[in-house]
């Protein structure tokens, strides 16, 4: 009895095609009518895969390995249609030009029977040719209704962060977009690309795919025109121009926002990487110098501040001095006058209460994400070592989230601008390494208009916004 081998795929393509299940059915049937030996192990299955290359088919090119074996494993390759084999005719005249002259092995279909005299040769190539014309058509037949959606505004590709899927239109999400205007606001308000990427880290908020955001994926947000109600889609042979115009779903942001972000990005503005990324601290903006009264900014190499002028040979007195030090020097000063008294901080309260809401959902995920970390192990599906580090690492995400959250609760106010806060719980944040370096400089910022050292009289002298009474 002959060997035979089957492969079976299925494309995304067209919903009305043979299930994986019926192929093989209708193959074991062929199979036993005809005298071959059919094993499962040769038995190949390729899902929701297109036929037109056989690059990203592994079934198909796994079998076509088996099939270099020597001694031979099976003498005959059985599809359903030929056009489960390849929809490309350059693939299907290869692949069966080699499977038959280097290792006598036929591909065969189940439902197309062809006769052993030579025009079948014609008949076999006619099919060949009418399944590759299929697939172009269908192509552009897709291509085409896509586009046409496309111009009435409607929903071509998933929706993006901060949307979901509605029956005609994106729709909005409740609380992803909540992070889509967070992430524009702070943008505007001089965050780089780093700092918010790591903001949204501290908040618990990954992206769509499930990944923390980075420098790229807060730039796609940025730039992209569906947070203004547009839609876009790729130019056609074109990776980077869109077609844009407008879609049915409501906007996020302000068009005005959205150019005034265009242009900050397109002046290189916080984008900087190696500066202004890394180099975020609770100062920074702050620190001027004494001499000359430019800013003073950190250095990436050692950590130091130092007057820019001075940097390109404009103030003729060195201001350098170490991050960590004027940080604890500033801070005594701050003790020194204010003491225990109240003081005023400014904040935003819609950002400051969605900030609250974000960190509450984030906890809710994390925390269930311990009852499976649980159930994995008591199902055996983790080791007691892999359920303990597991259930470390998930708690020690946890804490981040409270200790953000509390923070945040530090500052809660109900309708009010302004709030008094003890300075001493302050002084404890401003300490403290598990509170970001940005919300310590937006604290600092809400009350300090500048901060002047002069190194030659070793002083720091700090201004204090008209109102923050303390």
């Amino acid at each position: 009895m002959k060997t035979a081998a089957a492969y079976i795929r299925v494309s995304t393509e067209d919903q009305l095609e043979f299930s994986p299940e019926s192929q093989i059915k209708t193959i074991k049937k062929y199979a036993k009518e005809h005298g071959y030996d059919l094993p499962e192990e040769y038995v190949f299955v390729d899902k929701g895969i297109s036929g037109k290359s056989v690059k990203n088919r592994t079934e198909f090119i796994k079998m076509i390995e088996k099939a270099k074996n020597v001694p031979k494993l099976f003498d005959v390759i059985l599809v359903w249609k030929f056009s489960r084999f390849a929809r490309n005719r350059e693939d299907s005249v290869v692949y069966k030009s080699m499977l038959k002259k280097k290792f006598n092995i036929s591909v065969v279909s189940v439902s197309e029977h062809l006769s052993d005299d030579p025009t079948s040769i014609l008949i076999e190539a006619l099919l060949e040719a009418m399944d590759e014309y299929y697939s172009i058509n269908l192509a552009q037949e897709v291509k085409r209704g896509m586009n046409e959606k496309f111009l009435r505004g409607g929903i071509i590709n998933a929706p993006p962060f901060g949307y979901k899927k509605g029956d005609f239109s994106f729709e909005v999400d409740k609380q992803s977009s909540k992070v889509v205007k967070i992430i524009f606001e702070d943008f505007l308000n001089g965050l780089s690309l780093r700092s918010i990427a790591i903001k949204l880290d501290n908040l618990g908020v990954y992206t769509n795919r499930g990944n923390k955001f980075d420098v790229r994926s807060v730039k796609y947000i940025l730039t992209n025109p569906v947070y203004t109600g547009k839609l876009r889609m790729k130019k056609e042979k074109c990776a980077v121009e869109f077609d844009v115009i407008n879609g049915m779903h409501r906007p996020l942001i302000s068009k005005n926002d959205f150019e005034k972000v265009q242009k900050i990005l397109k002046r290189g503005e916080n984008l900087n990487l190696k500066t202004r990324g890394k180099n975020i601290h609770m100062l920074s903006g702050l620190v001027f110098c004494g001499n000359c009264g430019a800013k003073l900014t950190i250095c990436s190499k050692n950590n130091f501040l130092q007057c820019c002028k001075y940097s390109k040979g404009i103030c003729k007195i060195s201001h350098g001095i170490s991050a960590k030090k004027i940080s604890e020097v500033v801070l005594e000063k701050l003790k020194e006058d204010i003491g225990d008294e109240k003081i005023n901080i400014i904040v935003n309260p819609k950002k400051q209460k969605a900030e609250i809401e974000i960190l509450k959902n984030s906890l809710i995920k994390e925390n269930k994400k311990i009852l499976k970390i649980e159930k994995a192990y008591e199902i055996g599906a983790d080791t007691l070592e892999e359920y303990k580090t597991k259930k470390y690492l998930q708690k020690e995400k946890i804490s981040g989230l409270i200790n953000s959250l509390n923070s945040k609760k530090c500052l809660k106010y109900a309708s009010n601008t302004a709030l008094k806060v003890d300075f001493f719980k302050l002084l404890g944040i401003f300490k403290s390494d598990k509170i970001s370096e940005n919300l310590k400089n937006q604290i600092l910022k809400s009350f300090i208009s500048r901060i002047v050292f002069s190194k030659g009289e070793n002083s720091v002298k700090i201004f204090y916004y008209v109102g923050s009474d303390f």
